[in-house]
């Protein structure tokens, strides 16, 4: 059976590309920004390359070097964060939400980058697949990305507020491409 079929007879059950968990990830499969970066730079096609250079999630890594993060990290017995896996399973794509490194492909320093939120890009990164939104779920993209930011903004942050709103917090983040 083909992947596509597959993950159509998974959408027909209820199911979206999008409720694979972390640990079924295959962090071999993971491109970099990079490559991400050759197609979604274009304001063509939405410039979300941009958006994310501008969001928080690209600053993630920066983040832990900064003293506020080396005090908290220091109360979770962290001596430094930019290079304990218990931070950096949420701060770098390259820790796939492990505490060790699953991938050379993505700098740690990259910090939240792409394949977050749209997993793995090998099997999708291609044009002609990317031009058919099917052809690229079937190939791994995950198009509604929502349910993956509790895997780090949830009571395990030391910066956890009680709550988190998933669809608020994806307004802020959205990057479309333009309808064409």
């Amino acid at each position: 059976m083909n992947k596509r079929l597959l993950v159509l007879i998974g959408v027909a059950a209820g199911f979206t590309a999008g409720s694979i968990i972390a640990a079924e990830r295959d962090a071999s499969l993971y491109v970099g920004v990079k490559s991400c970066k050759m197609c979604h730079k274009k304001a063509e096609e939405g410039e979300q390359f941009a958006k994310w250079q501008e969001s928080k999630h690209s600053k993630a890594f920066e983040l832990l070097g900064t003293p506020e993060a080396k005090e908290l990290g220091k109360k979770a017995g962290v001596e430094d964060p930019q290079k304990s896996g218990k931070c950096l399973k949420c701060h770098s794509t390259a820790y796939n939400w492990t505490e060790t490194v699953q991938t050379q492909e993505i700098p740690v320093e990259e910090g939240v980058s792409c394949e977050s939120c749209h997993g793995p890009g090998k099997n999708y990164k291609k044009k002609e697949i990317m031009k058919v939104k099917a052809d690229a779920i079937a190939q791994g993209l995950i198009d509604k990305p929502k349910e993956f930011c509790k895997n780090c903004h949830n009571e395990q942050s030391p910066t956890w507020k009680g709550s988190f709103d998933a669809d608020k917090m994806f307004d802020k983040i959205k990057h479309p491409r333009p309808k064409q």
